[in-house]
């Protein structure tokens, strides 16, 4: 790994016959598990901050990569990026640590991976916490999330699918969005991870528009030459995403969107109809205009199926553990002291 990830952490890789998962780690062996899972297209350097403030709490912090990213498997097909794999990586990951359960924590693709865990094994969760993407029962998919968009925001007439018509871009012209990425890997991370603008709250996020554009930055083959935001990533953080991007490929990564079909069917095959029952939190982001949930009713859908439900709003973009990580890692905590104060 190119960047350090911070105070403590340590370099881990376990394998069964199925899967190979590299992952960080930080605190003492045999604390609670807190188990921090990355979203698209990150790692678990994504996590730098949290690992050693929760390790100094008294957990065992850690956070893999997911199939398709950094030292874990990556595979060729579209089918094998389906949630219902990624979870069993994280059961096996955490057999591996010689565990029955864990405090997760996700973030984008990470957070259906976390939901997933509570909703299908609730009895490997103490509990769960997510950043940005709420819980939807019938699974994050395309057909779920349309009929949530603000049409305040997103007209019918002119975004037909709101701010979510980046996921259709991937289905339908997965191949073009794909070498997009790969054109320049770090300028793709560079245009990506971009700090919250409050000025642009009620406009339309830039991912309304991908499909009309022909491309996710305006049709370009390769992302623009953006400066770095040092708001958000060092430039070591930097070359740790682009080196690994660079290595494994977008492939992998894009794939988590090419299997609306298959999470849907594994939705349905939920524990208790879906509800959640475990102590669950979620963390808003303020300025992130694709997950909106603190205007638009995207969140009503959490708010009615998990039973024990704390919310905090972080005035953050969509990188909030990055962004704002004293105030995720505060919040967290806080959390933390209420919902599980036994761990």
């Amino acid at each position: 790994m190119s960047a350090p990830a911070g105070r403590g952490v340590t370099e881990h890789t376990t394998s069964s016959a199925r899967h190979t998962t590299g992952y960080l780690a930080c605190g003492r062996d045999d604390g609670t598990p807190m188990i921090f899972v990355h979203g698209w297209p990150e790692l678990s350097l994504s996590w730098r901050h949290q690992l050693p403030c929760f390790a100094g709490l008294g957990f065992r912090a850690v956070a893999p990569d997911l199939r398709g990213y950094g030292r874990s498997s990556v595979y060729s097909d579209h089918a094998s990026y389906a949630l219902e794999h990624v979870v069993q990586d994280m059961l096996e990951l955490l057999d591996a640590l010689g565990q029955d359960k864990a405090v997760w924590v996700g973030h984008d693709w990470g957070s259906p991976v976390v939901w997933s865990l509570a909703s299908h094994h609730p009895e490997r969760c103490y509990a769960v916490a997510n950043l940005c993407v709420p819980y939807l029962a019938q699974g994050f998919t395309p057909a779920n999330l349309v009929p949530l968009v603000d049409r305040r925001v997103y007209p019918e007439a002119e975004f037909p699918s709101g701010q979510w018509d980046y996921q259709l871009f991937y289905l339908e012209s997965f191949d073009k969005a794909r070498r997009t990425f790969e054109a320049n890997p770090r300028n793709t991370v560079k245009a990506l991870f971009r700090k919250g603008n409050p000025k642009g709250k009620g406009t339309p996020s830039r991912t309304a528009g991908v499909r009309k554009a022909g491309g996710w930055f305006g049709g370009a083959g390769e992302a623009p030459d953006v400066p770095l935001d040092t708001d958000v990533l060092t430039e070591a953080d930097l070359k740790a995403y682009a080196d690994s991007l660079q290595r494994n490929g977008f492939f992998g990564p894009d794939s988590y969107y090419m299997n609306p079909d298959r999470n849907a069917a594994y939705a349905r095959r939920a524990t208790n109809s879906g509800r959640i029952d475990l102590p669950v939190l979620f963390l808003h982001g303020e300025y992130d205009y694709t997950c909106e949930t603190v205007s638009s009713r995207l969140a009503e859908p959490m708010r009615q199926d998990c039973r024990n439900l704390a919310e905090v709003v972080i005035r953050s973009g969509h990188w909030m553990a990055q962004e704002k990580p004293i105030e995720v890692n505060a919040a967290l905590a806080k959390w933390l002291a209420t919902a599980v104060p036994s761990r």
